[in-house]
C-alpha cells in the first residue's frame, strides 16, 4: 500500500525478544495498532471515493479503498462495462463502514448516479464518446444505461442503415455520443449513428471526389422504398429512382431488386455539396426502342398487355420498355364520350393496329376499333332512308333523343318527330334512357356520321283524319289537363290536344273554367300544318245568345220596317178617298146649282 512507506520503525522495539517470541509488551501492541491504523484511510459513510478492483468473479467484484476491510459489490452493477479487470480504478459509494458481519458495504451504482449528471453534461459539452449498456427495447428505440442513468437511444440513431431486428442489440455495450439533455425532466438522448456518420463523412467526401458521370460501380441494395432503391457504394449511398430501374414500367421496386443484392449501377448525376448521387440500372442495357423490329410500320397488327389505364386511354406494352397508347376514341366506332375503363383494364392482353409510329420520339399510337369494319362504310345499304329499326335510347337533349342503332351508329329523333298528337316539352316525358324505341330513317348525313330518325312517322298522320272531325265551328267535349299563363291545354277525343285562351274559358255564369274540368268546346281554328286547334268554351253559349239576339234584332227591324211602309198607304187611301169624296161633292154641288 502507498501509505506503508511513511511508517517509521519503533526506536525502542526489542528485536531480540521478538525473535525469541517473548515480545508481549502491551505498550508495544498499542503502538503497533496505532501504527497500523495510521496506514489506513479515514472514510466517511455516504461519500464517494475511488477504489481498486482486487478480485472479480461471476457474482461479485472486490474493491479495496484503503480501509481495514475490502468492499464487495454485485457484478450486476458493472454490467455496463464488460471490460472491467483487476487493477481498474472505480468509484464507489460508502453505504456502511461495517455491517453485522464486519463487512465494508460499498455501491458502485450509487457512486455513478451521484456523479452521473455532472459527467453526462460534460460529455455533451465536450462531444465525448462514452460507453453504455443497452438494457432493453422501448417504443421507438432502446433504453441505455450510461453512468447509471437510463438514456434513450432512438431506433434511427442506432446505425446509418435501417435496423431490421432491434432485439440483437439488447445486452450489448456500445459507444455513444450524448446528443440531447432535458435538464428539467432529466431526460438524456444518445446516438451511436453520430459516431459512425462522423467516420463515414470523410470517407464519403473521398469517394464523391473521385466520382464521374457515366462511371459504373458495384453496390449493395441497402433499402427499398416505393419511389426507388438506395445503393451502398462502399461508404456512400446513391439512389436509383423507380423510373431508372427498368426500361419497362415498374409498379414496385421489389419486382426488380432484393435487399443485400449486389449489382452494377451507372452514375447519372451527383451533387458534391448535398452529397446526393443519382444512379441508374436500366442504362446498362440498350433501350428497347433501339431493338424494335425495323420492319414494323403503320397499319401492322401488334399484341401487347395493358400496363396503365387512364380515362383518356390505355398504355399497352408490346415489348419490355416499348409502349403504345390506345386513345379512347380509337377503342370503339361509337362517338359517345366514354371512359377507357369501359373497354379495357390493366392486365388485358390485346391486339391492336399501329396508327402512328415515331422512332425518334419513341412514341406509338394504337387502335383496336380498326380491327372491326367501320359501320358507316356502307351505311346507306344497312340503314336506307325509309327503313324501320329498333334503337336504344342513349341520352336526351332539349331538342330531341339520341339513340344508338348499333355500336358506332347513332341517330337523332327530333322532339317534333316523337308524336303526331302529344306536345312533348322534354324527351324524358316520352321515353327513358336505356329503353328500346322503334324508329324510321328519315335522312342520312354520311360525311358527318349523322342519321335523322323519326318515331311518329311509323304511324299515319292522324291530322288528315282530324281535319274532317274538328272542323271549324264544330263542338266537342274536352277536359282541361294543364293551366298555363296564356291559357289552357284541352284534351279532346282521338288523343289530340287543343288550346283555349283565358277569354275563351269564361263560363256562362261568369266564372272561369278550372283544371280537370270537362266542358263543351267549339273549334274556332284548325291548322293541319302547324297541328294546332284553337278552342273556345265561351263561344258555345255566346254564339247561341248572339244568334238569338241577332234573330230578335232582325225581327224587330223587320217589324219596324213594316210599320213604316203601312202609314203611307193609309194616308194615300185617305187622300184618295178625300179626293173622291171631293169630286162627288163637287158634282153634287153642281147639280144643286143647276137645280137638279
Amino acid at each position: 500500500m502507498e501509505n506503508l512507506k511513511n511508517v517509521q520503525p519503533l526506536a525502542d522495539f526489542d528485536w531480540s525478544a521478538f525473535e525469541n517470541g517473548t515480545a508481549e509488551s502491551t505498550e508495544s501492541k498499542e503502538q503497533l495498532k496505532g501504527a497500523y491504523d495510521a496506514t489506513l484511510n479515514r472514510v466517511n459513510e455516504n461519500e464517494v471515493v475511488e477504489g481498486t478492483v482486487i478480485a472479480i468473479n461471476k457474482r461479485e467484484v472486490v474493491v479495496n479503498i484503503g480501509y481495514k476491510s475490502d468492499g464487495i459489490i454485485p457484478m450486476s452493477e458493472f454490467r455496463y462495462n464488460p471490460e472491467l479487470k483487476v487493477g481498474d480504478t472505480v468509484e464507489v459509494y460508502i453505504e456502511n463502514q461495517e455491517d453485522k458481519k464486519g463487512q465494508l458495504v460499498l455501491s458502485h451504482k450509487k457512486a455513478r448516479a451521484a456523479k452521473a449528471w455532472e459527467r453526462i453534461n460534460e460529455a455533451l459539452e465536450n462531444k465525448e464518446v462514452i460507453k453504455g449498456y443497452i438494457k432493453c427495447r422501448t417504443k421507438g428505440g432502446m433504453i441505455v444505461d450510461v453512468f447509471g442513468i437510463e438514456a434513450f437511444l432512438p431506433g434511427s440513431q442506432i446505425d446509418v442503415k435501417p435496423i431490421r431486428d432491434y432485439d440483437v442489440f439488447v445486452g450489448k455495450t456500445m459507444e455513444f455520443q450524448v446528443v440531447k439533455i432535458n435538464q428539467e425532466y432529466k431526460n438524456v438522448v444518445v446516438s451511436h449513428k453520430a459516431l459512425i456518420e462522423a467516420e463515414l463523412e470523410a470517407q464519403k467526401q473521398e469517394i464523391i471526389s473521385h466520382l464521374e458521370k457515366g462511371q459504373v460501380l458495384e453496390g449493395t441494395v441497402k433499402n427499398i422504398t416505393s419511389y426507388g432503391v438506395f445503393i451502398d457504394l462502399g461508404g456512400v449511398d446513391g439512389l436509383i429512382h423507380i423510373t431508372d430501374l427498368s426500361w419497362g414500367r415498374v409498379n414496385d421496386p421489389h419486382e426488380i431488386v432484393q435487399l443485400d443484392q449486389k449489382l452494377n449501377v451507372v452514375i447519372l448525376d451527383f451533387d458534391e455539396e448535398k452529397k446526393r448521387i443519382a444512379l441508374g440500372l436500366k442504362q446498362l442495357t440498350p433501350h428497347p426502342w433501339d431493338a424494335l423490329d425495323p420492319d414494323l410500320k403503320v397499319g401492322d397488327k401488334v399484341k401487347g398487355k395493358v400496363v396503365v389505364m387512364a380515362d383518356y386511354g390505355a398504355f399497352v406494352e408490346i415489348a419490355p420498355g416499348v409502349e403504345g397508347l390506345i386513345h379512347v376514341s380509337e377503342m370503339s366506332w361509337s362517338q359517345h364520350l366514354r371512359s377507357a375503363q369501359d373497354f379495357l383494364k390493366v392486365g388485358d392482353e390485346v391486339e391492336a393496329v399501329i396508327l402512328t409510329l415515331d422512332r425518334t420520339e419513341r412514341k406509338m399510337s394504337l387502335g383496336i376499333k380498326q380491327l372491326k369494319e367501320d359501320p358507316w362504310k356502307d351505311i346507306e345499304v344497312k340503314y336506307p332512308v325509309g327503313s324501320k329499326h329498333t334503337a336504344k335510347v342513349r341520352n336526351f337533349t332539349n331538342f330531341g333523343v339520341f339513340v344508338e342503332l348499333e355500336e358506332g351508329v347513332d341517330g337523332l329523333i327530333h322532339i317534333s318527330d316523337l308524336s303526331w298528337t302529344k306536345k312533348v316539352k322534354h324527351p324524358s316525358e316520352f321515353t327513358q334512357i336505356g329503353a328500346p324505341i322503334d324508329v324510321i330513317v328519315l335522312e342520312i348525313d354520311k360525311d358527318n356520321r349523322r342519321l335523322s330518325l323519326g318515331h311518329k312517322q311509323l304511324e299515319e298522320n292522324p291530322w288528315d283524319v282530324f281535319a274532317g272531325i274538328f272542323t271549324e265551328g264544330s263542338i266537342h267535349e274536352g277536359k282541361i289537363v294543364e293551366m298555363l299563363e296564356k291559357g289552357a291545354v284541352v284534351q279532346l277525343e282521338q288523343g289530340v290536344e287543343g288550346f283555349a285562351t283565358p277569354k275563351h274559358l269564361v263560363k256562362q255564369d261568369g266564372s272561369h273554367a278550372q283544371l280537370n274540368e270537362t266542358l263543351p268546346f267549339k273549334v274556332i281554328e284548325f291548322n293541319k300544318d302547324s297541328k294546332r286547334i284553337i278552342l273556345s268554351h265561351s263561344r258555345t253559349f255566346e254564339d247561341a245568345q248572339r244568334a238569338e239576339a241577332r234573330a230578335e234584332k232582325k225581327a224587330a227591324a223587320a217589324k219596324k220596317a213594316a210599320k213604316k211602309e203601312e202609314v203611307p198607304v193609309i194616308q194615300n187611301q185617305v187622300a184618295s178617298t178625300s179626293l173622291g169624296d171631293n169630286d162627288a161633292l163637287a158634282a153634287l154641288k153642281a147639280k144643286m146649282e143647276k137645280g137638279e
